[in-house]
């Protein structure tokens, strides 16, 4: 099987990219779905794949800037997520499609937005997807001998400026 390929794509809301991630027979349930616990995990894969730099040798989106890692003197912590979920996923072999922009840059922090979305290999005519999950991650960058944030640099900033969008509104939050 080859490598599924990283795709961008302007909508009305502003560019996004479009990840796709396999799915593990491990990631479901007793009711044969994916377990709430492994949607992290799910959205934790699409950030590296669209964030982080890529080792020798393999592909990666424009977006991919981020050096990362305590070689690095770079960790990336995560400060709040939050995941609506829409749709049980089902188990398939075709890659889920994740769709992410940003929906805010900070000075050391970025918004992460996410839709997750049926495989695009079984989207219907029209195009139409099920979303089963939109969810938010923010993500600081900080120095990883002190702890302390780190401002993200001019090159983060000009290749995630342009997927800069509406964060995402949840509708069932009460």
């Amino acid at each position: 099987m080859t490598e599924p390929v990283v795709a961008t794509e302007t909508t009305p809301f502003g560019l996004r990219l479009h990840i796709p991630i396999p799915l593990r027979w491990g990631d479901l349930d007793a009711f044969n779905h994916v377990n709430n616990t492994a949607m992290l995990k799910l959205l934790e894969e699409a950030r590296v794949r669209a964030f982080w730099l890529p080792d020798p040798g393999e592909t990666a989106p424009d977006t991919a800037v981020l050096s990362s890692g305590i070689s690095a003197g770079v960790l990336t912590l995560i400060a709040r997520q939050e995941i609506e979920y829409l749709a049980p996923v089902p188990y398939q072999r075709h890659p889920l499609d994740v769709q992410m922009w940003f929906g805010r840059l900070g000075g050391s922090s970025i918004e992460v937005c996410y839709e997750v979305c049926s495989p695009r290999e079984t989207a219907a005519p029209d195009g139409a997807q099920t979303i089963y999950a939109r969810a938010t991650t923010v993500v600081v960058k900080v120095d990883a001998r002190s702890g302390a944030p780190l401002r993200l640099s001019a090159e983060e900033r000009a290749a995630w400026e342009p997927y800069v969008g509406p964060p995402l509104v949840y509708a069932h939050r009460r």
